[in-house]
């Protein structure tokens, strides 16, 4: 340890200790490794010569904690079964999907392991899928080759898409059966094992065979079905991973919005670009105009306006000023700051929503098929009818009579394959997002779909759903011996040079009226209160009463009129004229066009609306006065808002909502159904399962509609699909031999599977002029 030294230089140093600035010349200062450090009083210095590595590396030994866990560091889970997870990456133990992390990596893209793998198998095998159908279906039309090698050939395709692109799906299969859980992969495994495994043994050794089953010097064979559902099931997964995978997107994009490095003023007084990890509780950091705040803290210098919309909803830019709080992930717009750091990390504003909408997320349990509710029995329903029809026919039936029960309870097996029951849901949505899409309303999730039709509470945020988010021109009021147009005109050329939105209001006001703006001289912004500058040697001031207080112009002539405007919502800048107060400027967010009769349907609809926004509740009241909504809930953090959805729903309540911003997004997610304005940020569009292209509240009772008329169509599929099953399975099993001495061959086993699966299509495509 070195002996004390003296300052010799009058600036602002920061105490290592406690983090308080030394802004004065102070005699408790020591040297250190070549540095002189600074402290605010002799207690501070004695802590440091007791420990001087636990203060003077503070701001390089503790790095941030990361905003969320990475995918490494994450748990993982099943999406299909969310109580399922483990601490490390594998196949789920109760149905044998790969598990995901909880919050996901940012330096992870989009695919998946599990994605990729099925992309690998879909596409490498479809050729020879393709191949063995046409092969199949034109049989009897070929000359070549030969019958008797046609099932070999058939074999040689099929085999690579059955046995190798087809092993995730035996995998499950086996594993919902070992744990007692059957699902649609059970009866997938199942179907494609005994069409496989019957075609094989036709193939291999059709002599087993009774005479009667032969058909142009061999046995029918089905090894085009076996492929055709292995290839479809492939398909139907890798875009449900790549749905799956778009939900972790609303969280990439909020880490997205924090700045990778700041401005670090270090102990020595210099400025450096330090990583946002290595930055600590208690570092000083710069702002300049422009740029994002890269943590949670506190402006010690200078003075700015800040847009702090992505969470409040605010349009207007917030004063900033010492002793004022900063939120990470806002911008600064005009002015320079000093902020210190006061929470980092995992600790943020934004880290916060970052949780939330995890959370939100996780709480929910994806989508369930209509089809996978009635699995487990439609699953044992077929496997005991297959074994009844093999044992009654190994009994009951003509010799051999195990042969037949077997090609019988193939037959069974093979009618029973979910084609129809696993097109039945998936199709309807298609066609049913395919064509609300092109009205501008995206359905991403077939659960949201299902969710909308039972939504009776709609929770609607203010700014940018029901106004149009940004600040508009309303009228000026002028004070005596000042005309409207001259208070206009003045601001306006004043403005050209400001940044402000409401600068720009006044000026595109001014030139939608054809006035002419005149150059402005010497213009000064005043962040967070206004500008100033010249206009023909005449001295201009555009601003709030603390501007022009500060100027010694008093406002109180228009202090009663500007106090009227702001209950009613609006925002109002005073305009001083050498010297003189000229007038006062309104400005409103205005209600969009659509907005009046977009509630008034949902109103018809029988939903309940609310309004829930982060802005004021002076304006938050006023608007709802004009809309006529009795419910409003203001000044809500993103987490008073999603507490808001979950009372809500605690109460019984299926809920909606509708919102735009950032601020939105935790509880976007949380809602039964979300719904994002397209004309918002891509953090709400991420979080949402339903987007307003528009940005249109009248798409939600069009979305609504839409809804109702595809979950009828899901009914009637499963209906289709079901009926068919119902009628086939006992004809496969050979019930009506004895009167009748009918057989349902597997070959038309085939035939009736496929017919199911073209009703199921043909009725979904119904939706296209429905939705």
């Amino acid at each position: 340890m070195n002996g004390c030294a003296a300052q010799t230089a009058a600036r602002p140093w920061i105490d290592p200790v406690c983090g308080m600035p030394v802004q004065h010349p102070s005699a408790h200062s020591c040297g250190y490794q070549g540095l002189t450090l600074h402290f605010c009083c002799s207690a501070c210095l004695a802590r440091f010569n007791a420990d001087p590595q636990r203060y003077l590396h503070a701001t390089t030994a503790a790095p941030a904690a990361p905003a969320v866990a990475t995918a490494a560091d994450a748990a993982y889970m099943c999406p299909m079964d969310p109580d399922v997870r483990a601490d490390r990456p594998g196949p789920c133990p109760r149905c044998g999907m790969a598990l995901e992390p909880e919050l996901p990596d940012l330096a992870d893209d989009a695919s998946t392991p599990e994605l990729d793998d099925f992309r690998r198998r879909f596409w490498l095998t479809l050729p020879a899928t393709v191949a063995v159908v046409v092969l199949a279906m034109a049989s009897a039309h070929l000359r070549w080759p030969p019958a008797v090698l046609r099932p070999f050939i058939e074999l040689l395709l099929a085999a690579p898409t059955v046995l190798w692109a087809g092993a995730p799906a035996f995998a499950r299969a086996w594993c919902s059966l070992i744990k007692g859980r059957p699902n649609m992969w059970t009866l997938i495994g199942l179907g494609t094992s005994a069409a496989f495994l019957y075609s094989l043994v036709a193939t291999l050794a059709p002599q087993l065979f009774p005479a009667s089953l032969h058909t142009m010097g061999g046995v029918p064979v089905y090894f085009e079905s076996a492929a055709v559902i292995v290839s479809l099931t492939l398909l139907g997964q890798m875009l449900e991973l790549r749905a799956r995978g778009a939900t972790a997107d609303a969280i990439k994009a909020l880490l997205r919005l924090t700045p990778k490095t700041a401005h670090r003023l270090d102990l020595d007084g210099s400025e450096t670009d330090a990583p946002l990890t290595q930055i600590v509780v208690g570092d000083r950091l710069r702002l300049r105009p422009g740029e994002q705040v890269p943590v949670d803290g506190v402006v010690e210098d200078g003075s700015s306006a800040v847009d702090e919309s992505m969470l409040t909803g605010e349009p207007l830019a917030v004063s900033k000023r010492a002793g004022d709080k900063l939120i990470g992930a806002t911008l600064n717009t005009t002015g320079s700051l000093i902020m210190r750091a006061t929470q980092i990390g995992s600790a943020t504003v934004l880290a916060h929503i970052v949780q939330l909408v995890a959370q939100a997320q996780r709480s929910k349990a994806p989508l369930q098929r209509l089809a996978d509710r009635v699995a487990g029995y439609f699953v044992g329903g077929v496997v005991l009818s297959a074994l009844l029809t093999f044992s009654a026919w190994s009994v009951l039936g003509p010799a051999p009579g195990w042969l037949h029960g077997l090609i019988n309870a193939v037959a069974v097996l093979i009618i029973a394959c979910p084609c129809a029951l696993g097109l039945a849901t998936p199709m309807s949505v298609m066609v049913a997002t395919g064509t609300a899409a092109r009205r501008g309303i995206l359905f991403r999730d077939a659960a949201a779909i299902e969710r909308l039709v039972a939504v009776d509470t709609l929770i609607v945020d203010k700014t940018g759903t029901l106004t149009a988010g940004q600040p508009a021109f309303t009228r000026t009021f002028a004070a005596p011996g000042f005309s409207e147009a001259q208070l206009l005109q003045t601001a306006a050329s004043l403005d050209q040079a400001a940044e402000h939105p409401l600068a720009r209001a006044v000026v595109d006001a001014a030139r939608a009226r054809g006035l002419v703006l005149a150059p402005v001289e010497g213009f000064t912004a005043r962040p967070g209160r206004g500008a100033c500058g010249t206009l023909d040697g005449v001295k201009l001031a555009l601003g709030n009463r603390a501007l022009l207080g500060e100027l010694g112009i008093a406002t109180a002539a228009l202090d009663g009129t500007a106090e009227r405007l702001q209950a009613d919502g609006a925002s109002v800048i005073f305009l001083a004229i050498d010297g003189r107060l000229a007038g006062l400027i309104a400005f409103a967010d205005p209600i969009k066009s659509s907005t009046r009769p977009a509630l008034q349907a949902l109103r018809q609809a029988g939903m309940r609306i609310l309004m829930a926004t982060g802005d004021s509740a002076a304006t938050a009241h006023a608007v709802a006065a004009q809309l006529g909504l009795a419910e409003v809930h203001a000044e809500l953090t993103p987490a008073a808002k999603l507490a808001l959805v979950k009372r809500m729903q605690d109460g019984g309540h299926v809920v909606a909502m509708a919102g735009d911003g950032i601020n939105d997004a935790p509880a976007l997610a949380q809602a039964d159904v979300g719904i994002a304005m397209g004309t918002g940020t891509d953090v709400a569009m991420l979080s949402a399962p339903i987007i307003l292209v528009k940005g249109d509240l009248r798409g939600i009772a069009s979305a609504r509609q839409c809804a109702q008329a595809t979950m009828r169509n899901m009914r009637q599929n499963l209906g289709f699909a079901f009926a068919y099953n119902a009628l086939g399975v006992p004809l496969a099993a050979g019930v009506l031999y004895p009167a009748t001495g009918w057989l349902l061959s597997p070959m038309l086993a085939a035939a009736a599977m496929s017919l199911s699966s073209l009703s199921v299509i043909g009725n979904a495509l119904r939706l296209r002029t429905r939705c």
